[in-house]
């Protein structure tokens, strides 16, 4: 089976990377059952395509699509709903309650983003956000449990990262679709097999308490793998979890640090920068120092931010 940009990983779980940034950066899955399919996250409006496409490459009719999912509502996840369910026209789109209203009318959530982003870099990585047919729309809850197939994806909500965020749990594969409530892990920092990882503090509503607290609550489901929008499927959750909940009080200390700082955003990226390094170090990374920043450059600039706004309403 040729999939020119999926590749299959198990119990009929796919993983597409949607051409976002880079390489291996951000990823949409795809949920097959019994001839029946989901996307859980979608990438953004330049993704489309590479989606279409892995329905092609599985000889899936379009009409196979029963639901649509984002993680939540960032366009970086979600920004290709909209065009998405326009090709699909079985699918409903289930999303977090707190998400539905932008799905349905994307204008706030262009603004938002165009803020933090700006014209040039929402034309060149976003494109466009176009609007879901609300009679094609379920606000999710937490416990909600639905069906693909002979499988039941049941859904968790998961605040931390964003408020609009819920996860995935999938009982077949024993595994949690976490969007970016489990945390960043980029297959480049891979060291003999073992993954690192580093929290999302995204803006504007990044939350260190809750976040932990949808952490710990992952955990209790004991999962053998999650599926990361940033990027893949990755095992040994215990130990990941460790290792963010450790950076994540890191970055709380560093915020703290320099809360009333002169020149405040350049010393939240200097020291989150350097926090990330000594992991990579402790993890075996042989990367250079100029490497690391340029793989992790957006990261580190919206993690300051994130910080930044978290700081600021406290």
């Amino acid at each position: 089976m040729a999939l020119q940009f999926a590749e299959p990983l198990n119990d009929g779980i796919f993983v597409i990377d949607t051409g976002f940034q880079r390489p291996r950066f951000d990823a949409a899955y795809l949920v097959v059952d019994q001839g029946r399919a989901a996307f859980i996250d979608t990438g953004t409006h330049f993704a489309v395509p590479r989606l279409l496409a892995t329905l092609d490459d599985l000889g899936l009719a379009r009409d196979a699509v029963d639901w649509v999912i984002p993680t939540h509502v960032h366009l970086d996840h979600a920004g290709g709903v909209g065009s998405l369910m326009r090709e699909l026209p079985a699918a409903h789109m289930l999303v977090h309650p707190r998400g539905l209203r932008h799905m349905l009318d994307p204008s706030a959530l262009w603004r938002g983003a165009l803020a933090v982003y700006g014209e040039a870099e929402m034309a060149r990585s976003y494109g466009s956000v176009v609007g879901v047919d609300a009679q094609r729309s379920t606000a999710t809850h937490e416990g909600m449990v639905v069906t693909l197939g002979a499988r039941r994806l049941r859904f968790a909500d998961t605040p931390g990262h964003a408020l609009h965020h819920h996860c995935v749990w999938d009982e077949t594969s024993a595994g949690w679709f976490t969007g970016d409530t489990f945390g960043l892990s980029y297959r480049e920092f891979d060291r003999d097999g073992r993954p690192w990882s580093l929290p999302s503090a995204t803006p504007v509503q990044f939350d260190p308490v809750a976040l932990r607290a949808s952490i710990e609550r992952l955990l209790q489901a004991q999962p053998q793998s999650v599926y990361l929008t940033h990027f893949g499927r990755v095992g040994e959750v215990p130990r990941l979890a460790a290792q963010q909940l450790e950076t994540m009080q890191a970055m709380v200390e560093i915020g703290l640090r320099h809360r009333h700082a002169e020149a405040r955003h350049a010393r939240l990226r200097e020291d989150l920068l350097a926090l990330y390094l000594r992991s990579l170090r402790a993890h075996g990374s042989d990367f250079g120092d100029a490497e690391v920043a340029r793989l992790l450059e957006m990261d580190v600039e919206l993690n300051a931010q994130g910080l930044a706004v978290w700081l600021d309403r406290q």
